[in-house]
């Protein structure tokens, strides 16, 4: 009997897997995270096709190309810290100390030093997070009224919050916002009661887990920006 529920949910399973390590990577802020959603949202764009839940399902077609942008963004971010690594250390690119401007003392120049490093961690802005909710709320409206009139989703209003919320928080991800977090625990939970209503019962033990790592994420990614914001006074 095990054997064959593990049959018939083996997909869903090695999603829930596979969605549990892209958490702990972005909370470790780990680069791969991106690589591995590209597949967990591939294999969720076939779960959740298969039982109704449209929004989600083109929800993971959305992650498949926010995950590319996003692999995009974090290098680049990645490769601004290592020049200012550099410039903190007195060396440039290829081993040498940056040239002064013309009139300058070459002694009295550097980079930043290690303590005006800034945190890798964001914080969002008033003016862009009022754009994420009015997004949030425009795509929300928007894939209810789609859902409820145009598919045979169970819980067109549910379904399209959930999305509605992993759209904005999959974006802020991209950028590094700590306040992602937020969003996500509120997703999630949501999350949770609708799938177990659904049957879903390894995907909502799946956003169960999401929800408590988001939790942690977000004392996590506190914590670093706070000891980068130390570092800089």
């Amino acid at each position: 009997m095990v054997t064959g529920w593990l049959s018939a949910n083996f997909i869903e399973l090695f999603g829930a897997v596979t969605g549990i390590v892209y958490v702990i990577l972005e909370i470790r802020r780990n680069i791969w995270l991106w690589p591995l959603g590209i597949i967990t949202s591939a294999v969720y764009m076939y779960v959740f096709a298969s039982n109704g839940f449209y929004a989600n399902m083109g929800l993971q077609g959305y992650y498949l190309v926010i995950s590319v942008y996003g692999w995009y963004a974090w290098r680049r971010i990645q490769g601004a810290e290592h020049e200012i690594e550099l410039s903190s250390s007195g060396v440039t690119e290829k081993g040498n100390p940056p040239s002064a401007p013309p009139g300058e003392n070459p002694g009295n120049i550097a980079g930043p030093s290690v303590q005006e490093r800034v945190t890798d961690v964001r914080r969002v802005g008033r003016a862009t997070a009022v754009w994420c909710a009015l997004a949030a709320l425009v795509t929300w409206v928007a894939l209810w009224f789609l859902l409820d009139r145009a598919t045979d989703s169970p819980v067109p209003l549910w379904d399209g919050l959930i999305a509605s919320l992993s759209v904005v928080a999959t974006w802020m991800l991209t950028r590094k916002y700590l306040e992602q977090w937020y969003v996500w625990i509120v997703a999630n939970a949501i999350a949770v009661a609708v799938y177990l209503a659904a049957g879903l019962y390894p995907t909502a033990v799946l956003f169960f887990v999401y929800f408590v790592m988001a939790i942690i994420g977000l004392r996590e990614w506190a914590r670093v920006r706070v000891r980068g914001s130390s570092e800089r006074n």
